[in-house]
């Protein structure tokens, strides 16, 4: 009998995906297919979505497209269910819908504040509220099933005027500590993925000069992470043993001191 793990160790497996549209989002769920899991992916921008479906079909794997904004509850959980009636339910969810838009708290970005609150922290529980209950019933059947939500590692250090959004960050990692107590006796593993600086559309985003600056002179110093390497972890994380149960990972550039 052969010992070698298998070419599509998901296979079998439905996996939803928010932030599919771009960067880590992307690029987890064309891994995912890549490992046999028929995909879900989730993000405001359809056509976006729609050349992402393209290319997983194009390489035999399977998309369903859920055009859907993360902070409007009864969005998300219309692609919920179309995701229950059309695939079965999920047994693998990436909670990573994500904004970053650091700014001094003097400068009374409140517009920012509620932005970054209503994606990172309201979105998360939206799309937490609408998928765990396919979770829990996958789980049942297949054994195991995930959750695994995208923090940050500005949830555990400190970072200049990125206050508030290292604030969303650290209730993403406490949050999926508490849920891991909860939901781990029912077969449901939930882990914090906190990487470092990854090269995305995030900081295409920022609109303080001084973060700006700061993190062009990080990436003279500093290899970022591509959402690819992120995509390797998920991918890992999922098709772990249902014994074996990630909490927290943190991934850094090997360069980034913090």
């Amino acid at each position: 009998m052969s010992t070698q793990p298998s070419a599509q160790p998901l296979l079998g497996r439905v996996a939803v995906i928010t932030g599919a549209s771009s960067g880590i989002g992307a690029a987890t769920a064309e891994h995912l297919a890549g490992l046999g899991a028929t995909v879900a992916i989730l993000a405001r921008r359809a056509e976006r979505l729609d050349a992402l479906a393209s290319r997983i079909e194009k390489r035999g794997g399977t998309a369903l497209t859920l055009v859907a904004d993360v902070t409007d509850a009864a969005t998300v959980q219309s692609a919920a269910d179309r995701v229950a009636t059309e695939l079965g339910g999920a047994d693998l969810l990436f909670n990573n819908a994500g904004l970053m838009l650091p700014a001094p708290v003097e400068d009374l970005r409140a517009d920012q504040w509620r932005r970054q609150i209503d994606i990172n922290i309201t979105g998360v529980m939206n799309v937490i509220g609408a998928f765990t209950s396919q979770l829990v019933a996958s789980a049942r059947v297949r054994g195991v099933a995930d959750l695994i939500n995208t923090s940050s590692i500005a949830a555990q250090n400190i970072f200049p005027n990125f206050a508030v959004y290292s604030g969303t960050k650290a209730y993403v990692t406490h949050l999926s500590r508490h849920l891991r107590v909860e939901l781990g006796p029912k077969n449901v593993r939930v882990a914090a993925l906190e990487p470092g600086i990854v090269e995305t559309e995030l900081q295409t985003h920022v609109t303080d000069e001084g973060a700006r600056e700061w993190l062009a002179g990080s990436k003279e110093t500093v290899e970022w992470l591509t959402p690819h390497d992120i995509a390797e972890i998920v991918g890992f994380i999922a098709a772990l043993p249902p014994r074996v149960n990630f909490q927290q990972v943190t991934v850094m550039p090997t360069r980034q001191a913090s």
